[in-house]
């Protein structure tokens, strides 16, 4: 009995501590939009990050956060902003998963 009680507060400190994609893309809104609907400013292509796929988002946002991904004049402020923020892997991982369900432009 006290290791299914252990095991169930365990499990239950983890998910207080997972990371809240909604949250995390507020930071994002000023250059990609309420909904990843605009046009990031200085990008490449007309691009918006709305409904893109995860594994993408992914790729992209690591990228920035280690100064290797490129995506035309955006690469300096997405740069700054991977540094500034500090995202954990887990941060990461649950703001790509909050922009991949919102609505594609």
């Amino acid at each position: 009995m006290l290791k299914k009680v252990l095991l169930s507060l365990v499990v239950a400190s983890g998910c207080l501590m997972a990371a809240d994609g909604a949250a995390i893309f507020k930071k994002c809104i000023a250059c990609h939009g309420a909904n990843g609907e605009r046009v990031a400013p200085g990008s490449v292509g007309g691009i918006t990050i709305g409904g893109m796929a995860k594994d993408e988002i992914i790729t992209q946002l690591k990228g920035y956060a280690a100064g290797t991904a490129d995506n035309g004049g955006a690469k300096a402020i997405m740069y700054a902003n991977m540094k500034n923020w500090k995202l954990t892997d887990a941060d990461i991982e649950a703001v790509a998963d909050y922009i991949s369900k919102l609505p594609k432009k």
